[in-house]
């Protein structure tokens, strides 16, 4: 049985759009998610033309992509939304293993980065999985990039930027792990017993240390590299 704790629940299912140029691997994720109650399928689109009008018009909460669409704009439209609607969680979908080509998915944004045809994971449990607080990466594209950013992170860099950054603060590492369980910055307010603006300066001092935009990708880097 589903947690009541989980999103993904069939009165309030995880909101899903999905963006592929290949007929048939958008029906066989499109049936894979419509078999499944605790996800909804709120549209599809078959180019980049269509993708980029309609996922500005519809709601939704996970956001499935094929990063070839068009001459290779997937990951231009990723990093569109993204920055557009950062409550959106991105998949990107690729048929190639090439860990560049994840990294570089991840770095605009992607929470998760599935192979086509592969034979481990789902596009279901990836959406449920991301949808929840998680990643989703193909285990042999995983492989790859997991000890890339480990050890980047162990040399002060952030991989995402190729960019050198400061060891965040024993405060800032437990502001991090308070952030990652979910709480709201009163609620880590009066967790420590600070000051709400206190916080928010330590968030903003997280976010100039390790060069991201949002809690989510603070947080998705914290827990990739081990800092939390």
């Amino acid at each position: 049985m589903w947690p009541s704790d989980m999103k993904g629940q069939q009165n309030q299912p995880v909101r899903v759009f999905l963006v592929d140029e290949d007929r048939h691997i958008r029906n066989v994720i499109a049936q894979e998610l419509m078999r499944d109650p605790r996800t909804l399928l709120v549209g599809q689109a078959s180019s980049y033309k269509e993708a980029r009008k309609n996922v500005f018009l519809e709601e939704f909460d996970v956001l499935l992509i094929d990063l070839s669409i068009g001459e290779g704009q997937g990951a231009e439209l990723l990093e569109s939304i993204q920055i557009k609607r950062p409550e959106v969680l991105c998949i990107a979908i690729s048929a190639s293993e090439n860990d560049d080509a994840a990294m570089d998915a991840l770095k605009r944004g992607a929470v998760g980065y599935l192979v086509k045809n592969s034979w481990f994971g789902s596009y279901l449990q990836a959406v449920l999985e991301v949808a929840n607080g998680g990643a989703a990466i193909s285990p042999r594209v995983a492989k790859k990039i997991i000890p890339k950013i480990f050890n980047a992170a162990m040399h002060g860099e952030n991989i995402f930027t190729h960019k050198k950054f400061e060891s965040l603060t024993e405060r800032e590492v437990d502001i991090l792990k308070l952030i990652a369980q979910g709480k709201s910055t009163q609620e880590v307010a009066s967790y420590l017993e600070i000051s709400p603006l206190t916080v928010a300066t330590h968030v903003k001092n997280i976010y100039g240390k390790m060069q991201v935009r949002t809690r989510a990708q603070a947080v998705r880097y914290a827990m990739l590299t081990g800092i939390i």
